[in-house]
């Protein structure tokens, strides 16, 4: 067996996994499990590939959670951390004191985020950033004179973090039931814009708008005036790969402007290009209030997110705030920021956005919608470098399988036994490769998906 070694002391790739199941509580995760099915030991990775502790090659089509945009080694963005290390390796951004990474790094959000926003409050995650927005758009309503403005709308199968309000305000079932007495007073949902679920008999563009409207129900039924904001990712991640239809977002955002309740984009997942646009929400013409972005902000190379709010918003902060009693640690970390600013040098220089609305993205797309001809892919739908896989015993009687069979996740391990990684969301397959990800390396994750799917279908069916 291959040993690793760290700190002096040799092990197997057997020894490290005892010693996880000993010690490391996973999130995400049954512990009971893990002592009967140990983890996989990553032990090196490089561009699109991982290599796990006993020298197994695997296709990473998932960017790890969707975040190593850029891919893996980069040895540019080594450099960059190393040196402001050396050179400022931590800088408080409390008591009128800050760093010149941060503050560039401010500024150059604020310069490719659409016109209207104006600051940007640097955080450590994404759900910190999306917990920062909501604790803004209550303070906002405070400072106008309107505390009433509590409620935050968010969606069913919505994931938006897991700390205790971003939990709450995330449309995943089992979460509520984690602990802490969930969701929190103040959070509403609505159902989200799944067109295979919810729409079967509509066109993709009259369900878009039935969905849309859906939130126009909901602030009616609780009172606009007691409503602060609607929070939704403009693709759907973890609740299963949910890309609306055309018709949604804008609808949403004129019923949002109706009722003068703020929007807010959490481009946790799908900022900095994955959608073929910068942000995917600009992708249906859509300008909200506030934007939280992480993960492809530093391609995962060192953890840092941020909440980027509109001019309107950051006035009203500004003039009558006062004291915001709310922050953390590590925001505006400089080495973070410094990888950040690099990040976005590179994701500009390679000209990665363009390449994946034009290039890639649509190669992409091909093969994706390609899966649709096997009988067990009841839908298969993208946009850019995102792909939502459903697997279903009948896609004409739209009959799902039983969730007791445990088929997507078979196919996860199934795909991973095989050289491949990809994520399962019930019988939701979702792919979210590497920006750098090649039309061959495309060609290669297809390959070993068709053949896992294939497999399910003969196991299954």
């Amino acid at each position: 067996m291959p040993s690793e070694t760290t700190g002096g002391t040799a092990r197997t790739s057997s020894q490290w996994q005892t010693a996880d199941s000993e010690y490391y509580l996973h999130p995400f995760t049954d512990y009971k499990s893990m002592q009967e099915a140990p983890a996989r030991v990553v032990a090196r990775a490089d561009g699109i590939y991982m290599w796990d502790a006993d020298g197994n090659r695997v296709i990473d089509s998932m960017a790890g959670l969707g975040c190593v945009a850029i891919g893996y080694g980069n040895k540019e963005l080594a450099a960059v951390a190393a040196a402001q290390l050396e050179e400022l390796s931590y800088c408080h951004s409390f008591f009128r004191t800050t760093n010149r990474q941060a503050i560039a790094l401010a500024e150059k959000l604020v310069r490719i985020s659409p016109a209207n926003m104006s600051h940007v409050f640097f955080t450590v995650s994404g759900s910190e950033a999306n917990e920062t927005a909501i604790r803004l758009v209550r303070h906002y309503w405070d400072l106008r004179g309107q505390p009433e403005r509590k409620i935050i709308i968010g969606r069913d199968n919505a994931y938006h973090g897991s700390t205790m309000a971003t939990a709450s305000l995330s449309g995943i079932a089992p979460m509520h039931g984690a602990g802490g007495d969930l969701p929190l007073p103040g959070f509403v949902h609505i159902g989200c814009p799944d067109h295979y679920l919810y729409g079967a008999n509509e066109s993709e563009h009259e369900f878009g708008l039935r969905a849309a409207r859906w939130l126009e129900e909901k602030l009616l039924h609780v009172g606009p005036d007691r409503v602060a904001a609607f929070v939704g990712e403009p693709l759907q991640g973890a609740g299963g790969a949910i890309i609306p239809p055309d018709s949604y977002w804008p609808e949403v955002a004129r019923i949002c402007k109706k009722y003068g309740v703020l929007l807010v984009s959490d481009e946790v997942l799908t900022g900095f290009g994955r959608t073929g646009h910068l942000w995917a929400i600009e992708g249906y013409g859509v300008t909200p209030d506030i934007i939280t972005c992480a993960k492809a902000l530093t391609s995962a190379y060192v953890p840092i997110s941020a909440t980027i709010i509109s001019k309107t918003i950051a006035d009203e902060l500004i003039e009558k705030g006062g004291e915001w009693y709310h922050g953390f640690t590590y925001s505006g970390f400089p080495m973070a920021c410094a990888v950040a600013l690099a990040n976005l040098r590179i994701i500009e220089e390679q000209n990665f956005v363009n390449r994946i609305a034009n290039d890639i993205g649509p190669y992409f797309g091909k093969k994706v919608k390609e899966l649709e001809n096997l009988p067990i892919v009841v839908d298969a739908r993208s946009r850019g470098l995102f792909a939502g896989i459903k697997l279903g015993r009948d896609k004409f009687a739209r009959e799902p399988f039983d969730e007791a069979l445990g088929v997507g996740p078979w196919c996860m391990q199934h795909a991973l036994d095989h050289g491949l990684a990809l994520r399962a969301m019930g019988d939701t397959m979702m792919l979210l490769p590497p920006y750098i990800v090649t039309s061959e390396q495309i060609d290669e994750i297809f390959e070993i998906a068709r053949s896992t799917f294939q497999a399910a279908q003969q196991r299954f069916a």
